[in-house]
């Protein structure tokens, strides 16, 4: 009998792993979607080479100073006496329409620093705010670590290992 209740718990175990896995799509890499084409994935390198495009497009970036705007590498090279002329004159609007026209073409779009579009409109926002990070455009220190893919992996680990637990408490306290 008691052979059978431990084959039980370790069959859970394995069940709830794997639904755990599933489930939470640990290790299955996300498609981009390309709503002017309306093809998901399409080819990478045309993907990435047409929201680079967005960095050089006239009609988007023409009143902001070529050294104050976001380049391709996820800098914002803005000094601190620029802050307030930058966000409130046409540089802060016309970064926008780029990360708008990047998100546009390609939803995780990640810079060549590993910033996504979010940690670039996150330092922004700091950058311009009446902060104590006014002024300050350092993207690095407001990249989401916590975004990263390992994080996320060990969160759905540790998920699954305390659903195990549970179920294991639950299946012991029948007996």
């Amino acid at each position: 009998m008691a052979y059978i209740v431990k084959l039980e718990l370790w069959l859970s175990a394995v069940i709830l792993i794997c639904i755990t896995i599933f489930c939470c799509s640990l290790g299955k890499a996300q498609e981009e979607t390309v709503p002017e084409s309306g093809v998901a994935g399409g080819d990478p390198t045309q993907i990435v080479a047409k929201a680079l495009l967005c960095f050089n497009d006239k009609y988007v970036y023409s009143s902001c100073e070529q050294s104050y705007r976001l380049t391709e590498s996820g800098n914002i090279n803005v000094p601190p006496d620029y802050t307030d002329k930058y966000c409130s004159g046409p540089c802060l609007t016309e970064t926008n329409l780029v990360l708008d026209c990047i998100e546009n073409i390609m939803l995780h779009f990640k810079f060549y620093n590993k910033a996504t579009i979010q940690d670039i409109r996150d330092t922004i926002k700091a950058g311009c705010s009446h902060g104590p990070e006014k002024g300050n455009f350092n993207v690095s220190k407001h990249i989401q670590t916590q975004g990263s893919s390992a994080y996320k992996a060990a969160y759905k680990v540790l998920f699954g290992l305390g659903l195990m637990t549970m179920v294991r408490g639950l299946l012991l306290a029948d007996l």
